[in-house]
């Protein structure tokens, strides 16, 4: 009899299970290659669909066919407990022995989780979901998967061969040496496991449905080395241009030689300090390229803070490298990826099976995306996000603005980043002109020694120097009207002005005060989305190209990497690394003599919810009453060094008690879910107390329960595709359409551009007025034309009047 993993949809062929077993398993074999775990993730691969061997299954895949308009309810034959349940039985049995059943609990809480997400081995409810799965759930067919599975994919003796492998794969992994706890070991080799599984299931049973094999990987080394000589021939033009010779542009060239040298050190956590103006983009893209070439890294990523900059730093590199083709842009997850528990074959491919096997495992060469993202990756529930964490290994990660990693998250950062750095081979660069001091909290970073590339870099600070900053926020206060009036004023002797401020309400209501002078006004914004403002950014770029005169109004979105040059900078008072940001707006190529940055303090803006900044916003205050006092303290200007260093340090301080992720529902930070030991787990001590007896388990964490309280921005936001120009409205339509998985993987990528994060109780009142749309079965929201305005983005009243043509 076959056993059936997969019938294809257009010409009803059969994927026998060895077949899919046997081709999982090559692909998981191959990514967990990368970090010396093959044979721990082939053994994942190989068991995680051994339940499909029942006739059961069989019958149901059958009938699925058979009946497409009323097919059998899916997920109602459970084919994931299987390989877990024969790992429990085969080797975490009888006295424990710590390998065995480690290497049960790590490999078979992947199989049993990969329609969802992985299990907790003991949850707040004193419960383990792993155990009730492995050990206590009944499965009817169990012996014949089992005899099939022996039979048909390998046999007893080779089966035992391969996990004796495993097993010495485990012990190497857990006997290097780190930073990390074994827990943190654990947690994270779960994970990785968990990821190579989900992209090599996808991705084989994607290559079935579309009845083609994988494209042969490129020789990466080849690649980088031509990119590289496309970067050098932009930078020899540069260097005989007239302008070549000024102090600025030679410097630049000195940091660009410094970054290609550094190259040659062995990978490792890396700080970047180039100042604001600096040409960080080539100098780090150099670094990139070299490296790679010379340590066989697979992946150069870029990890920036906002959305905003991917399109700006993507469209420059693509401009350098003259290719479209190998340079990925994700801005955010499109698609809700909702823990819905359900078996994606039933035989006829629908919405959301195209949905999960659309390609999207950030395999590119080149890879552009946010902080959110990448720590969704590690830390976020759904299996889209966690699919991509293998490619994160054997990488070249720039993170662009790295100061900006949101205070709760800097531990899990810091825990990422350091099982990158030991297991995954990878090189991080922390790339900023304002270095946070993330080895200065409890979980540190751990930076290499000698770590900063740029050499005697307060003297590079000092003839970067451009701005002075003007403090008018210790002595006065400002609201719109003042502010107004303030512009106004600057105007009169500057051509063109920037103003920052912290919230977006206050921005909206000072761009509508100041509207109707005779200088062309800009408004800028996260409720736009990034097509829209990259739109309006070219518009602001071309009065400023022309030496006419310009205003533009906007939240901090501007700060981070926007590469725009205004005469003049109004900063409302933030964070120290927010104000230099800032004055990188103002005079940023040195083309005139020191322009002014004025720091304001804006009494309009309600801080009480954006407690960062109004932290941040505290301790610059004191910082710049210190130097009012005294123009020798903190190394003689606000934006030294000293001055930074001693910022984060006091700013870390003020966060102490939320650096690891507090979850205030459950009391618990977010270490200790994922990674605390059998000792300090306080869900471990109430089972035994409960009990009367240990928990049978080595690994004892909360791993679901973390990913389902793990979000980036505190209120859970959903991305909306919105109908910005004739493309948008494009993609909007086809997305209701019935696309085939190749069409859908790029739309999904065209959609990043088109898309807004609505939080929720933006979102609840859209869907009351009839704002909102869904798409694809409500896996896809998308805003009605009215509900976007062609001036400011979202539109809550769903009222905005869009023009034909305005785009």
């Amino acid at each position: 009899m076959m056993y059936i993993a997969h019938i294809r949809e257009s010409d009803k062929q059969i994927q026998s299970v060895e077949e899919h077993l046997l081709g999982v398993r090559s692909l998981a074999e191959s990514y967990g290659e990368k970090i010396g775990v093959k044979h721990i993730a082939g053994l994942a691969g190989m068991l995680h669909d051994m339940g499909k061997y029942t006739h059961e299954f069989r019958d149901y895949i059958l009938e699925a066919v058979r009946n497409p308009d009323s097919p059998p309810k899916r997920g109602s034959v459970d084919h994931s407990t299987a390989g877990g349940k024969l790992l429990y039985q085969l080797y975490h049995s009888g006295n424990p022995s710590m390998l065995n059943w480690i290497l049960a609990e790590v490999a078979g809480n992947a199989i049993l989780s990969h329609h969802s997400y992985l299990h907790d081995f003991l949850s707040p409810d004193i419960e383990s979901p792993y155990l009730n799965r492995v050990r206590d759930k009944q499965l009817n067919e169990f012996d014949r998967s089992m005899k099939c599975f022996f039979d048909h994919v390998i046999s007893e003796a080779e089966f035992q061969q391969y996990i004796s492998k495993a097993l010495l794969e485990l012990e190497a992994f857990l006997m290097k040496p780190s930073t990390e706890s074994s827990e943190s070991k654990l947690m994270f080799l779960t994970k990785f496991i968990f990821s190579t599984l989900i992209d090599a299931d996808r991705t084989n049973t994607r290559l079935f449905e579309q009845n083609t094999s994988e494209e042969p990987e490129q020789n990466r080394k080849e690649l980088f080395d031509a990119y590289y000589e496309k970067l050098m021939a932009t930078i020899h033009s540069y260097q005989t241009q007239g302008a070549a010779d000024t102090q600025i542009n030679v410097l630049r060239s000195e940091m660009s030689e410094q970054c290609v040298r550094f190259a040659e050190k062995p990978s490792g956590i890396y700080t970047l300090s180039i100042p604001t103006g600096g040409g960080k983009t080539l100098a780090s893209l150099r670094y990139a390229l070299k490296h790679a070439s010379l340590h066989g890294k697979k992946h150069i990523i870029y990890v920036v803070p906002y959305t905003t900059i991917i399109e700006q730093n993507a469209e420059a590199v693509r401009k350098i490298l003259s290719d479209d083709r190998h340079i990925l842009e994700h801005h955010s997850n499109v698609i809700e990826d909702v823990d819905d528990n359900d078996e994606y074959e039933d035989g006829l491919i629908n919405t959301l099976q195209k949905l999960k096997l659309a390609k999207d495992n950030w395999d590119s060469p080149i890879i552009f995306t946010t902080m959110v993202q990448f720590l969704n990756v590690f830390y976020a529930k759904g299996s889209r996000n966690i699919r991509r964490l293998h490619n994160l290994s054997e990488s070249v990660i720039i993170f662009d603005e790295v100061q900006k990693v949101p205070v709760s998250c800097v531990s899990l950062f810091n825990q990422a980043l350091n099982f990158l750095k030991t297991y995954g081979g990878s090189s991080l660069i922390l790339c900023t002109a304002t270095q946070p001091a993330l080895d200065s909290v409890e979980k540190k970073l751990a930076v290499n020694a000698e770590a900063e590339i740029i050499d005697n870099l307060d003297h590079v600070i000092e003839a970067f120097k451009r701005v002075e900053i003007i403090d008018k926020a210790t002595d006065e206060t400002f609201n719109n009207d003042k502010l107004a009036d303030f512009i106004t004023e600057r105007m009169g002797e500057a051509q063109s002005v920037l103003v920052i401020l912290n919230t977006k309400t206050v921005v909206k209501r000072l761009y509508r005060q100041v509207e109707g002078s005779d200088v062309p006004i800009y408004h800028l914004s996260t409720s736009m989305c990034a097509a829209h403002r990259n739109h309006i950014l070219g518009q602001v770029r071309e009065h400023l190209e022309k030496n006419e005169k310009v205003i533009c109004i906007s939240t901090q979105l501007i700060e981070a990497g926007v590469d725009v040059s205004f005469d003049c900078v109004i900063r409302s008072l933030a964070g120290l690394d927010s104000i230099a940001q800032a004055a990188g707006r103002c005079n940023r190529h040195g083309e005139r003599e020191i322009r002014q940055v004025y720091v304001v303090d804006h009494v309009e803006e309600k801080l009480d919810h954006l407690q960062e900044i109004k932290v941040g916003k505290h301790l610059s205050r004191r910082i710049l009453a210190d130097l009012k006092r005294d123009r020798n303290h903190h190394g003689g200007h606000i934006l030294s060094a000293q001055a930074m260093n001693r910022y984060f340090k006091e700013f870390y301080m003020e966060f102490n008690s939320s650096l690891n992720y507090f979850v205030p529902k459950l009391e618990k930070d977010m270490t200790a879910l994922l990674a605390s030991d059998r000792k300090h787990n306080s869900y471990n001590q109430a089972y035994m107390h409960q009990r009367k007896e240990s928990l049978p388990l080595f690994i004892v964490n909360s791993y679901r329960t973390a990913a389902e309280n793990f979000h980036v921005i505190d209120d859970r936001s959903t991305s909306v595709i919105v109908p910005y120009d004739d493309e948008g409205k494009t993609i909007i339509a086809r997305l209701n359409g019935n696309e085939s998985i190749e069409d859908l993987s790029r739309l999904l990528r065209q959609a990043q551009q088109y898309t807004i994060n609505l939080f929720r109780y933006e979102r609840d009142q859209l869907a009351q007025n009839g704002g909102l749309v869904s798409l694809l079965d409500g896996k896809i929201f998308a805003l009605k034309e009215s509900a976007y305005n062609k001036e400011f983005g979202l539109d809550l009243d769903n009222d905005s009047q869009f023009e034909l043509g305005m785009f």
